[in-house]
């Protein structure tokens, strides 16, 4: 494989790519997206400390789902402080967080939100976005897994008999919310959680 500067010769584009290179300024890891309205994904939850006090908090991932800036991220700290924590149960409760032990868990779905970006700047004239609001628009389900197998299909040691057996459940459960509303998928994975804290 030849040298990039060979490439770019043959192709005629050496000198333009060497003065565009000179003149361009390197990107920061995450740019500040400019304040405004956008559409976004919640796509992940963590858990952290803030750097100087060691405060507790859990931060929200978001993702630009629309829009100009489709892929960009910024994020939303929820902190756990007698001054913050009304706010932090106020945002959490958005996305069926009710009880601390459910943030032990990887967030359930894909929360597609609008949210009202602010720009900050500190003291040292440094950017970055703050998250004003957020309004959850509908929680994204995971896709289940095709080859996965039923619950069936492994008690009866994977000779078959499964799936037969997980549509006539389906079958006889007249009263079953099919198919699940967001706030239903909710209430279910975050009972599953208190159902298994009660029996461990």
């Amino acid at each position: 494989m030849g040298k990039l500067s060979d490439i770019l010769r043959e192709q005629g584009k050496l000198d333009d790519i060497a003065a565009a290179w000179d003149s361009t300024d390197a990107a920061g890891d995450f740019d500040t997206l400019p304040k405004g309205e956008y559409v976004a994904d919640i796509v992940k939850g963590d858990a952290i400390e803030s750097r100087t006090n060691a405060t507790p908090g859990y931060r929200l991932t978001f993702e630009v789902a629309e829009g100009d800036h489709v892929g960009g991220r910024f994020w939303h700290e929820c902190w756990f402080t007698e001054a913050a924590l009304s706010r932090t149960k106020r945002d959490l409760g958005k996305l069926g967080v009710t009880d601390l032990r459910q943030l032990e868990q990887p967030l359930p779905a894909v929360f597609r939100c609008r949210v009202k970006l602010a720009v900050r700047r500190d003291d040292d004239g440094n950017e970055s976005n703050r998250v004003r609001l957020f309004d959850v628009l509908e929680v994204i389900r995971p896709e289940p897994d095709a080859f996965a197998p039923t619950t069936e299909a492994n008690a009866d040691g994977g000779k078959g008999g499964g799936t037969e057996t997980a549509i006539a459940a389906a079958d006889d459960d007249d009263d079953s919310d099919f198919p699940p509303t967001d706030e239903t998928y909710k209430n279910q994975f975050y009972q599953s959680l208190d159902d298994e804290s009660e029996d461990s």
